[in-house]
């Protein structure tokens, strides 16, 4: 009886789904019946000129790379901006402006020789002295920058020479490279003048800031000093946040976007097969996940989060809201991060939701409310989860708002009186690493505004985890310390654990060498017009 009252509700949520889909999506899907019949191909596009425009789902927030939380921003920052280190596109570490580096046995000491006769984009040079600007900015408790944190354990940055700067840290931190991979320099000069580098951005990169419209476009121009021979290979490139999914693939199919981030799930299969349009899928790093407040009630109820959980059907989740294109979430983080540790239970099982409800003192379900960004997917996965929750009897309002918006909400409110209850939400650590899959989101020394623990979680035994892997200068200790503490988080259940993503992008033919990295940023280093 079971199987077939989950099948008869699946069926029935895809239905649903399919309504719902086809009343959104007449407007936004409309502008691309002219560049493609019904299941033919779009309009063919040629491209005249190297100037590129990107679409994206949601607003760039700042140009600060030291204050940067989300991906976006982080992908426009290192357009402008490198790093001593960076990745490539398996988020594996590699030197950018550092030529090398070596590190002393007791992982305290950090020694970079620095990549000579580069220049930041208002012609100021690149040495030791830029990177101590930098560093000293991150540090400054005064900046409250989102960085400082990632860097508390250096107690002393030397220049011995131009070319040449030694770190020390106060204990190890075993991720400490993947971390300067994230300090993107900002010229000394820039900063000494006082230049707003949250709207404008003066780095080393490829791409030097033109204009920044927040909610319109971000116009970044080819750099014609740069330091790696034969790139750029563009004139420009815009940056267009569209986060209705129907008017994104109508600008791919037209050709008023070359390339398009993330290709609508349920739009994949229409474009296959056309020959104007390419579509790239890779295995991510990037978690869908609902944190759940767990300072406030009824969420403070372990048996609660433990509910919830059990209440939302996850495979029909990678069904209906990512059109297959996924796996489900088996631990607080993707299977491709560091130390990752696969987890078992919270199958769906909506009658023992109900017991565990009732057990808590709501055996009629209760209020809620959700919040997330307000582009299309986000907004089917909220109502995708509103509908399997009120079968438990929870119901829930679902509540949409600008990326902007909603993030001035979490981060202007203390752990006290934060409104949130419910977050529909994506993480991936764009530092490459299992700390950046962790410690901000689940350290309770990292909630709101320090960082994105916005489940307000709190367990002693993780927060010392954390700080014994960090420390930790042996792999095997550290992946053995990673799994416990996946294991207690997977109990606690501070979030709903729901699924990865695939990162799936789309562009015309003539596009080669925009990459989106497994952690979903945007890499446009090698960007070409063929």
């Amino acid at each position: 009886m079971r199987f077939k009252s989950r099948t008869w509700s699946l069926l029935m949520l895809l239905l649903a789904f399919t309504i719902v889909a086809s009343a959104c999506g007449g407007k936004g899907s409309g502008g691309s019946e002219g560049a493609s019949n019904a299941g033919g191909e779009s309009k063919p596009v040629t491209k005249n000129n190297k100037d590129i425009t990107i679409g994206i789902n949601a607003n760039f927030l700042t140009m600060d790379p030291h204050n940067a939380g989300d991906t976006h921003s982080i992908s426009g920052a290192r357009t402008m901006y490198e790093g001593l280190m960076g990745f490539n596109e398996k988020m594996e570490l590699v030197p950018v402006l550092a030529e090398d580096y070596k590190v002393s046995e007791d992982g305290l000491t950090y020694t970079f020789n620095l990549r000579k006769n580069v220049k930041f984009h208002d012609g100021t040079d690149f040495n030791a002295e830029a990177v101590k600007a930098n560093l000293d900015r991150i540090l400054d408790e005064k900046n409250n920058l989102r960085m400082r944190r990632s860097f508390s354990t250096v107690s002393d940055v030397k220049t011995p020479d131009e070319n040449t700067v030694v770190i020390t840290l106060s204990q190890p931190y075993s991720a400490f490279l993947n971390k300067t991979a994230m300090a993107l320099m900002i010229s000394p000069k820039a900063l000494k003048d006082g230049v707003d580098v949250t709207k404008n951005a003066v780095g080393t990169g490829a791409y030097k800031f033109k204009e920044w419209v927040q909610g319109d476009r971000l116009v970044v121009v080819k750099n014609e000093e740069y330091w790696q021979e034969g790139l750029p290979k563009v004139d420009s490139i815009t940056f267009k946040p569209v986060p209705e999914n129907g008017s994104r693939i109508a600008m791919l199919k037209t050709g008023e976007a070359d390339f398009i981030y993330p290709m609508p799930t349920e739009q994949v299969s229409e474009v296959e097969g056309d020959s104007n349009i390419v579509v790239d899928k890779i295995d991510s790093t990037i978690v869908r996940y609902i944190t759940l407040n767990t300072m406030k009630k009824p969420y403070d109820d372990l048996k609660v989060r433990q509910a919830i959980n059990y209440a939302i059907d996850k495979d029909a989740y990678i069904k209906v809201v990512k059109s297959g294109l996924g796996s489900k979430l088996k631990s607080s983080m993707s299977s491709m991060t560091q130390y990752y540790s696969e987890q078992s239970g919270y199958d769906y099982d909506p009658e023992k939701a109900k017991a565990l409800l009732a057990e808590a003192g709501y055996p009629d379900g209760f209020e809620a409310e959700i919040w997330g960004e307000n582009d299309s997917e986000t907004m089917k996965g909220m109502q995708f989860i509103q509908q399997q929750l009120a079968l438990v009897g929870i119901k829930v309002e679902v509540k949409s708002m600008e990326g902007a918006t909603l993030s001035d909400q979490i981060n202007s409110a203390t752990p006290e009186n934060a409104k949130i209850q419910m977050w529909y939400v994506s993480w991936s650590p764009s530092s490459g690493d299992a700390d950046g899959a962790t410690k901000g989101l689940f350290s309770s020394e990292f909630f709101p505004p320090a960082g994105s623990n916005t489940a307000y979680y709190k367990n002693d035994n993780v927060d010392q985890w954390i700080k014994d892997a960090n420390a930790s200068v042996n792999p095997d200790e550290a992946k053995e310390i990673y799994a416990n503490i996946q294991k207690q988080i997977w109990e606690d259940a501070p979030w709903v654990f729901l699924g990865v993503d695939q990162v799936i992008t789309g562009k015309r033919a003539y596009l080669d060498g925009v990459k989106v990295f497994p952690d979903g940023s945007i890499n446009v280093l090698n960007a070409e017009v063929k």
